[in-house]
C-alpha cells in the first residue's frame, strides 16, 4: 500500500517486538472518528488494554518502517464468533487504510476459524460503516444509541455462502484513481445501468447483445436436473476417458475444472484437446481408449476450424470401428442452436446436444453449459458451482454499495492501474488452482485488447523477486486457503514491501473458483468501460483467419505453401523476420546470435516479450519455454508470456495483434515428425498448423508488432535447447 510520499506501508500480524511503536501510535491519538470502537482515555488504561489484546486477541498492524499507523483487532467474543476493532491514526484517516486493515483482519479471522464477525459502527460515523459494508458486513440491528451492529458469516453454508474476500494493496495515487471510479459508478448509477444493458456504459455499438451471462448462473440453476442427467448417463455407460475437442472459450473452463478437481470416483479421465499439432493430437488418441471415450465437441459458432478438423479425425476413426449408430452415442455436441455443429450433430445422431445462450459469448460462458455440461461429465457437483457463481452474481448487483461490489471493485482497480500504465496483469497462483490462469488470460486479453488498449496477462511466468519486476505490473495472488504455497505467500509479501500493486484473492476450497469465474467476468466489463471499449467482440482475431484459409486454398490448389526463405540458417534452425527489419537484425552479422540479441534489444522498459509456439504442448517443452522466458525477464526486466499455438489465437491473441504496441514477439514453429490427413481434405493438420503460424505472423507484420520466427527441427526438444542456448548467449553475453 503506498503513502502520500511514496514509501511502503505493510499491513501484517503485531510482533512482541512492535508493541512499542503501537503504543507510541495511541499516545497522540484522536479518538472522534477513529473508526470501529473506541480505545481508553487515559494512557495508563491504554496500556493495559494493549497488554489485554496482544494476550487474548488477533491483532493486525499497519506500519510505514518502524512507525505504526493504524490497529486492527480480532477479539473472540463466543465460539467461532468474534468482534472486529479498528483504529487508525488522524493523521492518515481518509485514505483507505482503514479498509485495507479491515479487509485483512477479515481474512485473518477466516484462516483462524471463525464462523462469524460483528462490528458496531458509531452513531454518525457512516465513514466507519461503508468501511465494513465494503468487507461485505450487512446491518444486523440498530442499538438504542443509534449505533449500527454489523455483521459478516465466514464459513459457506447454504445460501449464505460467503463470498472469496479481495484485500489490496496499492500505490497512493492509483488507489485514489480507483477511488474516483468508484465514485463515478455511484453517482451515475452505472452498475444499474449495466444491468439494465445500457451500451452508452462502453462503445454504444452492440454490447446490450452480449449480456446474458449476468444471470446465467441463476438460470442454469434453473435447470440444474438436466446436467445431473447427463452426469448419470456418462456415470452409467462407464466411460473411460471423456475428450473434449474445442477452442478458447469452450475449452478453457472445462480444462481448468479438470485440471482444478482431477478425475472423479466412478466418472471418466476427462482431457480437453485444443491443438491441430499432429503430434498433439496422436499423443491424446494414443492416451485414450477409442471405444470407451465420450467425445465432446465444443463450439459456439459451430464453424471453429480446429474443433471441425478435430471432430472429423476423431469421427472417422469411430465409424472404422463402431459403424455409424454406435460412433453417434460416443459423441455430444455444445453449440448455439441453428449453427453448423447442431445440423451437423443431429445428422450423425450425437447421443446429445447442449445449447449454449446466443448473447453470452465464449469467453463468459464458463457458467453455461459450455462450462457447466463437461462439469458434470467430470463428476462435479454443479449445484454447488453454480450457486457459488449465483452468490457472486448477487453480490454485484445494483442493490450492493459499489464498495462492497467484488466485481466492480476488481474492475476499478484494474482499469486504473492500465489507465496507469499498469498494464500487465501477473497472475500468481496456488499450485492446485494454477489452470485457472489460462482462463482468466484468455478472458482479460480477448475482451481488452484492441485499439492500441488493453492489459496484457501474464500467466505461469516463475515468481522472482522485487528486482525483477518494473512498474508495470499489477500482481493478482489467487491463494486456495486449503493448499497453499509457503514459497508464494513469501515472494508476495516481498512484492508489498516493494511498493508493487497486490491484489489477493482467497479460496476456501476449489469449489469456490466458481465465484472467480463471475467476478471476472463482471470486472472485465468494468474494465472495458474504464477504457472506453467493447469488451464483448474480438473484431481482429478473424484476419489470422482470413490469412490462414488464403494458405490453406493455395495448398488445396497448387499441393504446397508459399515458398518462403529464411533471413538466416543456421544449424538446423531458420529465421524468418519482414525484410524491413533486416538491418535492425543484422546489425553486428548475419547469425542467430546476432539476429536474436538484435531482437530482443528492441525491449524497453514497458514492453513484454511473447514466445508463441506452434508446437506440441508437453512438460518437456513447457520447461524449456519458461527457462528462456525467464533469462529474458530477470536480464531486460520485462513481463514475458508463453502460448501454445494455435490455443493462443483464440485467447491472447487479440490483444497481441490489436493492444498496445508494446509486445517482442518470438514465433517458434517446426518440421512435423509425423502428420495426420484431414478426412475430406487435401491438406494435413501439419498444414492446418503452418498455415495458422504463416497467417498470424502476417498479420502481427501488418499491424508493424516487432516479431521474428524461427523454425526448428523435427526434433523438436533438441531445436528448443539450441534456441534456449543462443538466447541465453545473446543477453548474458552481447
Amino acid at each position: 500500500m503506498g503513502a502520500a510520499n511514496g514509501t511502503s506501508i505493510a499491513i501484517c500480524e503485531l510482533a512482541p517486538e512492535e508493541t512499542r511503536a503501537l503504543q507510541a501510535m495511541y499516545e497522540t491519538f484522536e479518538p472522534r472518528g477513529a473508526g470501529l470502537g473506541l480505545p481508553p482515555a487515559s494512557a495508563e488504561k491504554t496500556q493495559q488494554w494493549l497488554e489485554d489484546v496482544s494476550s487474548r486477541c488477533h491483532n493486525l498492524i499497519a506500519r510505514r518502517g518502524s512507525e505504526v499507523l493504524g490497529h486492527a483487532i480480532v477479539a473472540p467474543s463466543g465460539e467461532g464468533e468474534a468482534e472486529l476493532a479498528v483504529f487508525v491514526h488522524q493523521a492518515h484517516r481518509r485514505k483507505g487504510l482503514g479498509a485495507a486493515l479491515a479487509r485483512a483482519a477479515v481474512e485473518l479471522a477466516r484462516r483462524r476459524g471463525y464462523r462469524r464477525l460483528w462490528a458496531t459502527g458509531s452513531a454518525g460515523n457512516e465513514a466507519a460503516i461503508r468501511m465494513v459494508r465494503k468487507c461485505g458486513f450487512t446491518r444486523r440491528s440498530d442499538c438504542s444509541t443509534g449505533d449500527q451492529e454489523m455483521e459478516l458469516y465466514l464459513q459457506a453454508t447454504g445460501t449464505n455462502m460467503e463470498l472469496n474476500p479481495l484485500t489490496y494493496v496499492l500505490p497512493a495515487e492509483l488507489e485514489a484513481q480507483v477511488r474516483g471510479i468508484l465514485e463515478d459508478w455511484r453517482t451515475h448509477d452505472k452498475v444499474r445501468r449495466l444491468w439494465q444493458r445500457d451500451p452508452t456504459l462502453w462503445t454504444n455499438t452492440d454490447e446490450a447483445g452480449w449480456l446474458g451471462w449476468l444471470d446465467i448462473a441463476r438460470r442454469e440453476l434453473d435447470e440444474v436436473g438436466r446436467l445431473e442427467e447427463v452426469a448419470a448417463e456418462v456415470r452409467r455407460d462407464a466411460f473411460s476417458h471423456a475428450l473434449l475437442l474445442g477452442m478458447g472459450g469452450s475449452s478453457l473452463c472445462p480444462e481448468v475444472l479438470a485440471q482444478t478437481f482431477g478425475r472423479q470416483p466412478g466418472y471418466p479421465e476427462f482431457l480437453v484437446l485444443d491443438s491441430v499439432d499432429p503430434a498433439q493430437v496422436l499423443s491424446y488418441e494414443r492416451r485414450v481408449d477409442l471405444d470407451k471415450t465420450l467425445f465432446i465437441v465444443s463450439s459456439k459458432s459451430g464453424t471453429t476450424l480446429e474443433a471441425t478438423v478435430l471432430k472429423r479425425y476423431f469421427w472417422s476413426r469411430l465409424l472404422e470401428r463402431l459403424g455409424r449408430e454406435k460412433a453417434g452415442r460416443r459423441f455430444l455436441a455444445i453449440t448455439d442452436p441453428g449453427s453448423m455443429l447442431d445440423e451437423e450433430a443431429r445428422a450423425d445422431g450425437f447421443r446429445r446436444i447442449c445449447y449454449g445462450i446466443p448473447d453470452i459469448g465464449g469467453r463468459f460462458s464458463a457458467l453455461s453449459d459450455f462450462g457447466m455440461v463437461p462439469a458434470a461429465i467430470i463428476g462435479l457437483d454443479t449445484e454447488r458451482l453454480l450457486k457459488g457463481g449465483d452468490r457472486m452474481a448477487r453480490a454485484c448487483t445494483p442493490e450492493v454499495d459499489p464498495e462492497a461490489n467484488p466485481g466492480l471493485l476488481l474492475g476499478a482497480i484494474l482499469g486504473a492501474a492500465a489507465q496507469a500504465g499498469r498494464d500487465k496483469l501477473t497472475f500468481i497462483a496456488s499450485p492446485k488452482i494454477e489452470s485457472l490462469g489460462a482462463w482468466l488470460e484468455q478472458l482479460v486479453a480477448e475482451s481488452t485488447g484492441k485499439d492500441e488498449k488493453g492489459i496484457i496477462p501474464i500467466d505461469r511466468e516463475p515468481v522472482g523477486g522485487p528486482e525483477c519486476y518494473g512498474a508495470d505490473r499489477l500482481f493478482v495472488y489467487l491463494r486456495l486457503q486449503t493448499a497453499p504455497d509457503a514459497g508464494q505467500d513469501v515472494a508476495v509479501g516481498a512484492l508489498e514491501k516493494a511498493g508493487q500493486p497486490v491484489i489477493r484473492i482467497s479460496l476456501q476450497d476449489p469449489y469456490q473458483i466458481a465465484q472467480e469465474f463471475y467476478r471476472w467476468e463482471m470486472a472485465t466489463a468494468v474494465a472495458g468501460a474504464v477504457l472506453d471499449i467493447n469488451p464483448f467482440t474480438q473484431p481482429d482475431v478473424v484476419f489470422s483467419k482470413t490469412e490462414t484459409k488464403k494458405l490453406t486454398t493455395h495448398y488445396e490448389r497448387t499441393g504446397s505453401l508459399p515458398e518462403e526463405i529464411p533471413i538466416v540458417e543456421e544449424g538446423q534452425l531458420r529465421f524468418f523476420a519482414d525484410p524491413a527489419d533486416a538491418t535492425i537484425l543484422f546489425d553486428g552479422g548475419r547469425t542467430a546470435k546476432a539476429v536474436l540479441k538484435n531482437h530482443l534489444s528492441r525491449l524497453r522498459p514497458g514492453d513484454y516479450f511473447a514466445l508463441l509456439a506452434f508446437i506440441e504442448r508437453r512438460p518437456e517443452h513447457e520447461a524449456v519455454l519458461h527457462q528462456i522466458r525467464t533469462l529474458v525477464r530477470d536480464r531486460m526486466r520485462v513481463a514475458t508470456c508463453v502460448g501454445f499455438g494455435p490455443r493462443f489465437l483464440h485467447s491472447t491473441g487479440q490483444a497481441y495483434k490489436a493492444g498496445p504496441n508494446t509486445g517482442v514477439f518470438l514465433q517458434i514453429t517446426c518440421d512435423d515428425a509425423e502428420d495426420l490427413p484431414v478426412p475430406g481434405q487435401s491438406y494435413t493438420f501439419g498444414i492446418v498448423k503452418a498455415a495458422q503460424a504463416r497467417g498470424d505472423f502476417l498479420v502481427m507484420v501488418d499491424r508493424g508488432r516487432r516479431a521474428l520466427r524461427v523454425h526448428l527441427p523435427a526434433d523438436v526438444g533438441a531445436g528448443l535447447e539450441t534456441l534456449r542456448a543462443l538466447i541465453g548467449d545473446s543477453i548474458l553475453n552481447p
